[in-house]
């Protein structure tokens, strides 16, 4: 009895020092990732505030940004480094993620799940590159419009639709809170078209279903569009257009995914072509 239970623990122990060793890995170039991008820091923080700079030069004002602390330019400095060392370290991460899983999975199975560790980044960056230099643009050109601007010569001038007398003074912090949010939005919505063929492979979703659920997702992406947008149409017009180009690529990923099924079945001897005929 006592040397069942060891030759049973004895695989548990093997995937545990696996999991650690693959933790590990991905820690280190995580440190790594967080380290180089902090030496680029400046750099890719005017990167992330070029739409707003744009934006304002647009209005004719200086694109200065303010800070209002000592250890705020740290601090954002820090919190970009972190997020970008992610990005950068991914890669490796995914790598280790897949050399853990790998040896579980059947060969089938290895070759349908790889494509999506490689799909799965290159769609955030494009969503984020989308919110980057569509989305932003749009969305700080709305909100500037509603405020004032200090002039070189110390006047206070009308920008765009405002008349309240409230100067606007651009903040680091607070346009890079603004700018992330919709990058990670974006970046996020992109992944549907992953999700949705992941469910369809697992049977959990089916093309049909989804085309019957389209009046639903409409009322959903619509509602998304209004959250994660300022309420401005255009910006939520785009957001709602973009995702639901993403469900309807999405149904016909998994109707695919349905067909390479159906034919694997029927080569296997499960379904009877003259039967599906007599169906029809």
């Amino acid at each position: 009895m006592s040397n069942g239970i060891e030759d049973s623990s004895a695989p548990l122990i093997e995937h545990l020092t696996e999991l650690r060793s693959r933790l590990i890995y991905s820690i280190i170039a995580l440190i790594i990732g967080i380290l180089v991008t902090f030496y680029f820091a400046p750099s890719l923080l005017t990167f992330l505030l070029e739409p707003t700079a744009k934006v304002l030069i647009s209005y004719g004002q200086k694109p200065d940004f303010s800070t209002f602390a000592a250890q705020e330019n740290f601090f954002v400095y820090f919190r970009i480094s972190v997020l970008m060392g992610f990005a950068l370290s991914f890669p490796v991460i995914a790598f280790q993620l897949w050399r853990f899983v790998a040896p579980g999975l059947y060969k089938n199975e290895k070759g349908a799940f790889l494509p999506f560790i490689i799909a799965s980044p290159m769609l955030f960056l494009t969503g984020a590159a989308f919110a980057h230099y569509a989305v932003t643009p749009l969305a700080m050109n709305f909100f500037i419009g509603f405020s004032d601007f200090i002039t070189e010569g110390g006047d206070v001038a009308v920008g765009g639709l405002s008349e309240t007398g409230n100067t606007f003074i651009p903040r680091v912090q607070d346009i890079l809170d603004l700018t992330l949010k919709f990058i990670f939005a974006f970046g996020l919505c992109f992944q549907l078209p992953v999700l949705m063929t992941l469910l369809g492979m697992a049977d959990l979703v089916s093309a049909e279903g989804m085309k019957n659920m389209r009046k639903y997702a409409v009322v959903a992406i619509l509602t998304l569009a209004a959250i994660v947008t300022p309420p401005d149409v255009v910006t939520q017009v785009i957001l709602f257009t973009v995702v639901y180009l993403l469900y309807e690529i999405s149904i016909q990923l998994v109707a695919a995914v349905e067909r390479k099924r159906d034919k694997k079945l029927r080569e296997d001897g499960y379904y009877d072509d003259d039967e599906d005929e007599d169906d029809e």
